[in-house]
């Protein structure tokens, strides 16, 4: 009887020990994969989803994700959408826990300028929100003009004028690293 107890504690104690191992591989492997998700298919995984942006600058935005890109996202008011850089952002609140990468090669070489060449060339009016600096500085209404590798040119007109040279007080080259967000009527591409 008594060795009967004893191999029955031992193959316990063996089975204990595979379960232990099982468990760790497991949790080991999660650790590895959640290391592997980029931001974007993070955000991708939230599409549609009702999110709160908060800048660097302390500037907040809040809207519908509707684009998450290879180096921005695109959220959605009422009237407007706002392309926001990755780098600009503080803090995301609203995320879900989902991941989702992008299938399409094509779509992950696009970036940034892409988006900003589409609406340069649809002359779509926008406001251009700063990465840092003073809130007064930070509000540039105007349209872009011409993209270059890593900047833009916007020429500044009043809201609501049309984009014309004698409409235009100044033109203002932006670098894409000091970039927070633009803003521009929602029937604009991006």
């Amino acid at each position: 009887m008594r060795w009967d107890a004893l191999f029955s504690d031992m193959e316990a104690q063996f089975a204990e020990g595979d379960r232990l191992e099982v468990e760790a591989e497991i949790s080991e492997r999660a650790r590895i994969e959640i290391a592997s998700i980029a931001l974007c298919d993070r955000l991708r995984g939230s599409l549609n989803s009702h999110l709160t942006v908060h800048l660097l600058c302390g500037r907040t935005y809040e809207g519908t994700l509707s684009h998450a890109a290879a180096d921005a996202l695109v959220l959605t008011e009422v009237r407007h959408q706002i392309l926001i850089p990755y780098g600009a952002v503080a803090r995301y609140t609203g995320l879900g826990r989902t991941s989702l990468a992008e299938p399409s090669p094509v779509r992950r070489r696009i970036g940034l300028s892409s988006a900003l060449r589409g609406l340069a060339r649809d002359r779509s009016e926008l406001v251009v929100t700063l990465r840092s600096g003073p809130e007064r500085d930070s509000g540039l209404s105007g349209v872009i003009d011409r993209v270059g590798s890593d900047f833009f040119d916007v020429a500044l007109v009043s809201p609501g004028e049309a984009r014309r040279a004698s409409q235009v007080r100044q033109v203002a080259t932006i670098p894409f690293e000091s970039l927070g967000a633009i803003r521009s009527r929602t029937g604009a591409e991006l």
